[in-house]
């Protein structure tokens, strides 16, 4: 709002201040003069106002207009340097374009350049190609000619050779399988052979080593023992006074412990027979403490045969006792520990089998611990292996099955039944364990003078032996050899080649292992022979 504006409205406000005041005081007329009065007072002062208000605004004006030129100078001036600057950095901006415009036309000139290059080689490179597939397709050609050719000289020389051999193609294709057939498998025979004998070789040197190791840690004496006793007498006298009276002593003496006594003309001796050996003992402690006593009667023969048994009993179980000790295993069953004892009295093939057991659990223990196996194990089975012989005077049965019956009874473990009944190999071994108790019982057999046969019976597996060996197709001769130990089996070489020997060889042992018993083991020799003779006349 102006100055003069402001002024008026004073004016009019003090106007209106006057027009209320005088009503109020009655002077109408007084206030009328003072309000012309004051109305030209204030419109010369209003006028003084305006003039100088008017002066004020044409000195802002003034000042304004020189600041505006000012302001104009300065911004034509900060205008004029902006656009300097502008135009320089364009210049600049267009200068780089302009170099890299150049950079990208030689780069496009040169990759112009090298694509012209490319194709030039393209062209040469296919019209190369063109060539060789020209040169191929002749060469093809040729040797689909000279193949045509071959094949027509093949099928001519077919049936010259057809006519030579008189054969057609599949007879002489056949003929031809047949022969690489026999051929590979002669090869496949010698490689078989040479395998199995490395194998055998390495085998029998491990084994060798365990074996001779397990031999040389256990040393154990043997003694031929038969089934007869012989009962020293101090004197013949002695002889009629064990006879009695119309043979009633003698007779006493046999039904008390069933034991045939033998009484010859052997200066000063009795003969005890039977095959129980327990009885036999009884028979032998019972005729000795007679002896000894001088008083030789029916009661007083039953009184020391009832002792003597008591006796015995006692010193069976001492004895089972004593090998289990011995052998270093324990919680055998009472009953089985007897059975062991009784083993002391009983032989095979003149070998105690007592001792024998004893023996076969420490090899077998050996054995199995030069193995890293259950050497428990191994002492446990080969200790029972045996213990069917304690009772096979009194039960039918084999002394295998009746051992397998006997472990089962006292609840044994089923790996100690199954190794006694493999011993012989009577069934298939199930732990390794069971095939060291077969080569510790063979190894304890196969010691010199452990075991003995009689002459008879000697005779007759020699004479088996020999049967069996001539019994196969293509053997010429057949002979027991080293005292039974081996069997030399000559064949008919044009029956017989070299597979065939093998084979044979393998046979010959299987049948001899099924079907004779022996202490040890056999060896089958097979020899095959061609002899080619000419006479020079």
């Amino acid at each position: 709002m102006s100055l003069t504006s402001s002024l008026l409205l004073a004016v009019d406000a003090w106007a209106i201040a006057l027009l209320v005041v005088l009503p109020i005081l009655g002077i109408a007329l007084g206030g009328v003069a003072v309000w012309f009065i004051l109305k030209q007072v204030s419109k010369k002062k209003s006028a003084q106002k305006l003039d100088e208000t008017s002066r004020r605004v044409e000195e802002m004006l003034a000042k304004a207009e020189a600041e505006c030129k000012q302001l104009k100078k300065e911004a034509i001036l900060e205008s004029k340097e902006q656009d300097l600057k502008r135009r320089n950095e364009f210049d600049q901006e267009m200068k780089e374009k302009r170099a890299e415009q150049q950079r990208v036309e030689a780069r496009l000139t040169r990759e112009e350049d090298a694509l012209e290059k490319r194709e030039t080689e393209i062209s040469r490179k296919e019209q190369s190609l063109e060539d060789q597939r020209k040169n191929l397709e002749k060469k093809t050609a040729e040797v689909q000619k000279t193949q045509e050719q071959v094949s027509h000289q093949h099928d001519l020389m077919m049936q010259e050779l057809e006519r030579i051999s008189q054969l057609t193609k599949e007879e002489a294709k056949k003929q031809l399988s047949d022969e690489i057939l026999d051929e590979t498998r002669r090869d496949l025979a010698v490689q078989v052979r040479d395998l199995e004998q490395q194998a055998k070789d390495e085998a029998d040197l491990n084994a060798k080593n365990i074996i001779t190791l397990a031999i040389q840690r256990c040393a154990a004496d043997h003694s031929s023992e038969t089934t007869v006793s012989v009962v020293p007498l101090p004197n013949d006298d002695m002889k009629a006074r064990i006879i009695g009276r119309e043979g009633r002593n003698i007779r006493a003496i046999e039904n008390a412990t069933g034991i045939e006594l033998v009484i010859d003309d052997t200066p000063e001796v009795v003969i005890l027979s039977g095959f129980d050996p327990v009885r036999r003992e009884i028979a032998r402690l019972t005729l000795e403490k007679l002896i000894s006593d001088g008083r030789i009667h029916p009661a007083k023969i039953e009184e020391t045969v009832e002792k003597v048994t008591k006796e015995l009993d006692q010193q069976i179980k001492e004895a089972g006792e004593s090998a289990m000790f011995e052998v270093g295993i324990f919680g055998l069953h009472p009953e089985l520990i007897k059975l062991i004892g009784r083993l002391k009295f009983r032989t095979s093939y003149g070998q105690n089998v007592y001792r024998h057991s004893i023996e076969v659990a420490q090899l077998a223990g050996l054995m199995a611990q030069e193995l890293g196996l259950d050497v428990n194990f191994a002492k446990r089975a080969g200790l029972l292996h045996d213990i069917g012989k304690a009772v096979d005077h009194e039960q039918e049965g084999t002394h295998i099955q009746l051992g397998a019956d006997i472990a089962k009874k006292y609840k044994e473990n089923a790996m100690i039944v199954n190794a006694i009944m493999a011993h012989h190999g009577d069934v298939e071994p199930k732990t390794i364990e069971a095939v060291l108790v077969q080569a510790a019982d063979a190894i304890s057999g196969a010691r010199p003078g452990a075991r003995r046969e009689t002459g008879a019976g000697y005779v007759k597996r020699l004479e088996k032996l020999e049967e069996i060996g001539s019994g196969f197709k293509g053997v010429d001769k057949c002979y027991a050899i080293q005292a039974g130990r081996e069997v030399r089996v000559i064949v008919k070489p044009e029956q017989i080649d070299d597979t065939k020997a093998m084979f044979l060889a393998k046979d010959i042992a299987k049948k001899i292992e099924s079907e004779l018993e022996y202490p040890g083991q056999i060896k089958v020799n097979v020899i095959r022979e061609f002899r080619t003779v000419e006479f020079a006349k």
